[in-house]
């Protein structure tokens, strides 16, 4: 088993992929006018109007009721993403060092869901994260 993508369920699809884009740098790809998805380099975020939801089962997923989840992108930097969202969004928090090791800034999207923005911060964090292949946005670059 591969684990593929987290789903978001929208009220206002293109509002949310427009968010979505200008946190993670990354330009959507519209499967439909329904349907994109943001490919990063370790997972893809997918955002379906409520629309969709039809396609499933309907009243399975809502667009703004989430209250469970927090959709975590790792970054270089932490406090210069900061620096650039933190008049772009509903902020929750600014950057702090989390018990795990992690230092982090959440906020909200469109719909309400919580988003963190996030890079290990302690030896321990950095070694847990190390093993990861990959580069680019949204990836800790181990150059220290």
């Amino acid at each position: 088993m591969s684990f593929a993508s987290v789903r978001l369920i929208a009220g206002d699809v293109k509002a949310m992929v427009a968010f979505y884009e200008l946190v993670t740098g990354q330009a959507a790809v519209w499967l439909a006018p329904v349907f994109a998805e943001i490919v990063t380099p370790s997972a893809t975020l997918a955002i379906g109007s409520a629309e969709t939801v039809a396609l499933f089962r309907e009243g399975s997923a809502e667009p703004g009721a989430n209250r469970t989840a927090i959709i975590e992108f790792m970054v270089d930097d932490v406090d210069a993403e900061f620096r650039r969202l933190k008049d772009e969004v509903e902020l929750v928090h600014e950057p702090k060092l989390l018990p795990w090791g992690n230092r982090a800034f959440q906020f909200r999207d469109p719909e309400g869901s919580l988003v963190s923005l996030f890079m290990p911060a302690t030896e321990a964090a950095r070694q847990r994260f190390g093993s990861r292949q990959g580069g680019g946005a949204g990836r800790v670059k181990w150059s220290e």
